[in-house]
Parts: C-alpha cells; structure tokens; sequence
C-alpha cells in the first residue's frame, strides 16, 4: 500500500515536541510505502542531531513554510496557505498513492488531501488532532461571523468528504457525530506516547538531574509544554507567586512560546520557579520521572476540553499523576483510573490549592503514579495505536477497490 501524509507540522524526537506521526511512520515503512508531504517549519528547532529528519524509507516532500508558535494571526495564516499551496502541487506530483491520510491542524491541509483525492480519484483519511475552525474562533482569531460560518460550512463538507475520520479524543469523536457524521466512520485514536523512551529512561539519569538542579529534598511540580495563549500560563504564574514561600516546592517548567518573557521575568522574581529550555523527545520523559506531579492547563473554552494534550500522555506513562484544568474527557479519564486530579480553569487559588493537597498526601500520590502507569501501557502505546490507525487505512483502501 502506498500511504501519502499530508502533516504541515512534522516533528522528530530531536526536537521539543510529541513524535506521534514519526514513530507511526518508523513502523509503517516497514510494510508499506509511505510518502511524507510536510513543511520545513520546525527544522530549526531541531536540539540534537541523533535522528534522521523522518524515518528510514520514507519518501520526504519538503515545502517552505515558516511556522512558529510565536506568531500572531497573519504570518499564521501566511504559513497555512502557503504550504497548502505548495503541498496540493507535491501531492499531484506524488506517483498515485492507494490512500492520502491528511493530519489537521490546520483545516487547509486537509482541505488540500480532499482536493488531491478527488482529482485522482483515491481516498482519503482525515485526522483531527484540534478542533477547528473552533479553535481559533473560540480563541478569538476569526470574529466575522460570515467567515465564521463558511469555515464551519468547509469543515462539515471535508468531514462528509473524507473516507474515514480519525480522532484524537472520545469528545472529539462526539462533536464529529453530533454533526451527522455516521460514529461508525469515525475512530477514536488517542495521541499516546513512545514507551521504548520511558523505558530507557535509567534511575542515575533522573537523579543526576535532581543534583544538577539542586532539587534534593524537593517535591517537583512539571509544566512541559507550549507557553502559548490557549495553555492558561497567567493562571498558572499567579498560581506560582502564591506558592514562593513555600520552598519544599518547585515548579519546573521546560518549553517556549507566546508567554516565555513573562515566564523568564517570574522567575527572576520568585524562589520556586525554575525555567528549562526546550527538551529534546527523549529527555522529556526523564523530567517525568523527576516530577511528583504534573501540570495540564488550557484556558476556560468548550473547544479545548476535547483536546488531546501529548504531555499528558507521556506524564501517565511516567508514573507521574496530572492535574488537569478542563471538564472535558481528561477530568473524567484521572476521576476514573485515579491517576490525577482536576482544578478548574483559569482560578489560580483553586490549582494551588489542589497541588498543596495532592502533595500533601503521599500514599495517594504513590497510588496514582501506579494507577497512571498501568492504565498508560493498556490504552497509550503508540504501537498499538499505530496498528488500529493501520487497519483504516487498510479498510479504506479495500472499500474504495470495491
């Protein structure tokens, strides 16, 4: 079978975010052909050079298209054309693939794949990893409503158009079906994280951090993420000012984006903040493990109780318990497999309360970090996830020869 993936923001473990589609890739090419059209937008954030850009055996289809976290709503904008633009010619140009399998966000890529597909007659499998047009809409960055209702208008229509919809989220699964969309056209594929790098991670790493970064004695509290504007940092540096006297806790951050100047001038001010650059893939998981707990903040808005945060996945597999800040799926899932807790979004009082309590018990705590791990290796391993996403591609295939 030969598999195109249009994915504007691919990654590698080099680099300081989730690696889903690359480790997904690393095992499909051993079986399949697989073409990659992407951007060259996050090589230069590359940390290490201890990978190879994509996996060995896949085809690479480079556009340019600058993309940062950091940008505002115009040069986002520019980037999404432009490599839409760029990636429709690379995909018509690709020897004709059995399956195109297109990775939002954002909404132009697959837009692009439902195009491609249609001219060529294949189908084609849509990945929703946001919420969009939601997204932006509900983070402010589309206020005409005309225009609001033409991209809601696009999205339903690529919904309608693709062969199979893959969601990230049970939540996103229901917005999906509550739009008409038959639920058995859609599965529901949890982003999940790489278990062969939380189990490399070895004890003497984790403490030889503990001692590089004087954290003996502390209770560590971790934020791994992008410091951007849907990811609640102003409720979680108010949350932090609160906590300075409190020196048996510090708060480990590591990322970049929107807010990292507030950040860097918090932490000149307080005792309790301590800020990392960018991690590399691998590394990340050894900050997990140093952590007794773990952050997963977005703002107040419905759209972003449905998403699908990578670091909450890799925190679980840690054995480390998150709190988490949205009445979507996430409060229900640590409710349920008692493995963390929730505080509500944007109450900064409320989140530090609940991490003095959580840390304050620590049979609880002991407990959770197991009830995480356990519950991780039975539904987040990216090679099983890998093989259901292998199975739509394979059916829709068959389906489209019929």
């Amino acid at each position: 079978m030969h598999i195109a993936l249009l994915n504007q923001h691919h990654h590698n473990p080099d680099c300081p975010a989730t690696c889903r589609h690359f480790s997904f890739m690393e095992d499909l090419v051993q079986r399949h052909r697989v073409s990659l059209v992407t951007s060259d937008g996050w090589r230069k954030v590359r940390i290490t050079q201890c990978y190879n850009w994509v996996p060995e055996g896949v085809e690479l289809h480079e556009c340019i298209a600058p993309y940062s976290n950091k940008m505002g709503v115009r040069k986002r904008l520019k980037s999404f054309a432009g490599f839409a633009g760029s990636a429709f010619k690379r995909t018509m140009q690709l020897q004709k693939p059995d399956v195109l399998w297109a990775v939002s966000t954002p909404l132009s890529t697959p837009w692009v794949a439902a195009q491609a597909a249609k001219l060529r007659g294949v189908p084609w499998v849509f990945e929703v990893q946001d919420l969009w047009p939601s997204f932006p809409i509900q983070m402010g960055a589309v206020q005409n409503s005309w225009l609001q209702q033409r991209l809601y208008n696009m999205e339903r229509r690529l919904y309608e158009s693709a062969s199979h919809i893959i969601t990230l989220s049970p939540d996103m699964t229901d917005y999906v079906a509550s739009l008409g969309i038959p639920r058995e056209k859609i599965t529901t594929n949890y982003n999940g994280t790489d278990f062969c790098m939380v189990d490399a991670v070895q004890e003497q790493e984790v403490e030889a951090l503990r001692q590089k970064y004087n954290l003996q004695g502390k209770q560590v509290v971790l934020y791994a993420g992008t410091y951007g504007r849907a990811n609640s940092m102003p409720t979680l540096m108010q949350a932090i000012r609160s906590m300075a006297a409190d020196r048996s806790i510090t708060f480990v951050f590591t990322g970049n984006g929107y807010y990292e100047p507030q950040l860097q001038e918090l932490a000149q001010q307080v005792p309790n903040l301590l800020l990392l650059p960018p991690q590399p893939r691998a590394d990340v998981f050894k900050l997990f493990k140093l952590a007794a707990i773990s952050l997963v903040p977005f703002n107040d808005l419905p759209v972003l109780a449905s998403n699908s945060p990578a670091k909450f996945y890799d925190s679980l597999a840690c054995g480390t318990p998150a709190i988490v800040t949205n009445p979507g799926w996430t409060e229900a899932f640590v409710a349920k497999y008692n493995c963390g807790w929730y505080a509500p979004a944007e109450q900064p009082e409320a989140l530090a309360q609940t991490i003095r309590q959580v840390l304050a018990q620590p049979q609880q705590l002991q407990a959770a970090s197991a009830n995480g791990a356990a519950i991780a290796r039975q539904l987040f391993d990216r090679r099983q996830l890998m093989r259901q996403v292998e199975e739509v591609l394979l059916n829709v295939v068959k389906s489209s020869a019929r």
